[in-house]
């Protein structure tokens, strides 16, 4: 079989050797460059682009963590394109490998570098992770230096990479910094900084951060109202949740059932059954249709409080609407009977849903943070953890429980 040796000659290809060495106890894998004559193709361009390769080295771990691999990339006069440096940062920055990123920048800095806000965006996510927020300043410097057209969208992202690892007063400081250079916040921010404040500041920063935002006069995205709301419920503040929601306004039809829910949520948790029937009354009729979330608030409320015939109409209600319940329907069920001695009640109650299909868990989970899981719930779960795996149903899962409800107060003596 022949090779041609002038195609070999005509490119430059990267190969991998590995330099075993007598008495070490490492290998160092080594990259050699096989360089035409006349340079690469044909002598137009003296820098090397491996990005690909550099990309695939990373997700193979074929960099030494001691040196930092690709040391002696600018071996034989050529210097690797801003592509490949670019992959070289983002995969030391990510490896915790500081001090080689550290030279890698250096040479993007000297190649005139302009980097796109993709880039950015990942430098400043693997930066965040390790906490080095001063590197994510310094390159907000450089990219505000070079004067770059980006630099609102680099603010931007600062403010994000600040706010996801908790450093509430920097991201601050960079929202004075774009307020005084002229940078008008855009509704992405603004929404980021309510975002981290209900995840990391206290209530009162959040509510700070919801009137700068309403008086700009952006709209609060669904992922932000769900933090706010799991920052009331933690504080049990259910009162100020609903105005909150009210403020926000419930006839917002892009976010669906959510403020409902929720609002249906602030009544449950205190138990107003009175609230929460009207409320309901009036989400239908501003023409929201309820679901399997909606449903199961209510339900996990009548279930507390032992209304059995409110329990059974919801159920019917759900079967009018064509609502499949789910598990936390049935657990709403059992635990409702079963904590007041009624199980032998329990088939009746149970007549009008279908026990042979298969379980699922379709209720939000912010239900729970309010109102907790069922004793059916949690032990159906557990069976689903640990149990080698069958076809579950509802039949069979309530057989389970009931078997172990009725034996949880037998003594076994061990003689």
């Amino acid at each position: 079989m022949e090779i041609n040796s002038l195609a070999l000659l005509s490119c430059r290809m990267p190969i991998l050797l590995k330099d075993s060495r007598s008495g070490a106890s490492q290998q160092h894998n080594k990259m050699i460059w096989w360089q035409n004559e006349e340079g690469v193709f044909g002598g137009m361009d003296s820098s090397v682009d491996c990005s690909s390769l550099v990309q695939n080295s990373s997700r193979k771990r074929m960099f030494h963590q001691s040196d930092g691999g690709f040391h002696d990339m600018k071996v034989d006069g050529y210097i690797p394109k801003q592509s490949t440096l670019c992959v070289l940062m983002l995969h030391y920055t990510e490896s915790g490998l500081f001090p080689q990123a550290e030279t890698t920048w250096e040479q993007l800095l000297n190649s005139s570098f302009v980097p796109s806000l993709l880039f950015i965006s990942k430098l400043f996510d693997a930066y965040g992770k390790h906490g080095k927020c001063d590197e994510v300043i310094d390159i907000l410097r450089y990219v505000d230096m070079r004067n770059f057209s980006i630099l609102p969208d680099v603010y931007s992202l600062a403010i994000s990479c600040f706010g996801r690892e908790g450093q509430l007063e920097l991201m601050e400081d960079m929202a004075k910094e774009m307020a005084s250079r002229g940078i008008h916040i855009c509704s992405r921010t603004a929404n980021a900084f309510l975002l981290y404040y209900s995840i990391f500041g206290s209530l009162k920063e959040m509510e700070n951060a919801y009137g700068r935002l309403k008086k700009s006069r952006f709209v609060v995205e669904k992922e932000v109202i769900r933090a706010v709301a799991s920052a009331y419920m933690k504080e049990r503040k259910f009162y100020e949740l609903g105005e909150f929601l009210r403020d926000v306004g419930l006839g917002r039809k892009n976010v669906g059932n959510l403020l409902w829910n929720l609002l249906l949520l602030s009544y449950a948790a205190n138990f107003k059954m009175k609230s929460l029937q009207r409320e309901f009354l009036r989400m239908v009729e501003s023409g929201f249709r309820p679901d399997i979330t909606t449903f199961n608030i209510r339900a996990l409320a009548f279930s507390r409080m032992a209304l059995f015939w409110d329990l059974h109409l919801s159920i019917e209600h759900m079967e009018h609407e064509k609502v499949i319940p789910d598990l936390v329907t049935f657990g709403c069920v059992v635990d409702a009977y079963l904590d007041r001695r009624l199980g032998r009640n329990l088939d009746f109650a149970l007549n009008k849903m279908n026990l042979d299909d298969s379980p699922q868990l379709l209720t939000d989970p912010f239900a729970y943070e309010a109102l907790g899981k069922g004793h059916f719930h949690m032990s159906s779960e557990a069976f689903f953890e640990f149990k080698a795996q069958r076809p579950w149903t509802y039949r069979v899962l309530i057989q389970k429980y009931l078997k172990k409800h009725y034996r949880r107060d037998q003594i076994f003596w061990n003689y």
